[in-house]
């Protein structure tokens, strides 16, 4: 017996294939499934309950510095020590209220303009679900705006213009940078 299928296309039937070739081929298969079975224990099933789930997301998401080193380092910006000193600038070295409450390492806003990955605003600042998320808008407003900056003198150019709120900041920034020796600590 033969197996036969319609193409819609040529408005035709095409051989597939016969019975006793899918006869053979199911019985290799639960001849394989049967050997299989026999070589291995089933995994034990293992429970987790919520309170467990809560905590393996929290414990991933906690923060540190080396952690933002290695994400910052991973996107690829061209000049990873200025990123990095805005995040301890504006964080007041990771202590501030909107970091702590809102997840925003750069005192962003929430945009209006460019795309964002906000969840809205919050104590004046975009507020986000994690660090990592404000890191990700963060790399969103350097695609938008500082893509075409080729050397760090007009990057902090671009941020005395563009992104500054409080007067002296690109000078604060390279009193952190030199400070904290912050271009080591980056593979470029």
């Amino acid at each position: 017996m033969k197996l036969y299928t319609f193409d819609p296309e040529t408005l035709t039937y095409k051989h597939t294939f016969t019975i006793r070739r899918a006869l053979k081929i199911s019985v290799l298969l639960v001849i394989l499934i049967m050997f299989l079975g026999a070589s291995s224990t089933p995994p034990k099933p293992t429970y987790t309950i919520e309170s467990e789930k809560v905590l393996l997301v929290e414990e991933l998401n906690i923060f540190n510095e080396n952690k933002l080193i290695e994400e910052i380092d991973k996107l690829n910006f061209k000049f990873p020590h200025i990123v990095l000193a805005q995040s301890i600038l504006e964080t007041g070295h990771f202590d501030s209220k909107v970091f702590k409450e809102n997840n925003n390492l750069f005192g962003m806003k929430e945009a209006k303009v460019r795309l964002n990955l906000a969840k809205g605003t919050q104590n004046g600042h975009a507020y986000y679900d994690n660090w990592e998320e404000s890191l990700m808008d963060y790399a969103l407003w350097y695609s938008t705006y500082a893509y075409k900056c080729k050397n760090e003198k007009q990057l902090f150019k671009l941020l005395d213009k563009q992104y500054a709120e409080a007067n002296h900041y690109v000078e604060a920034l390279k009193r952190i940078i030199n400070k904290e020796n912050l271009k080591i600590k980056f593979k470029k």
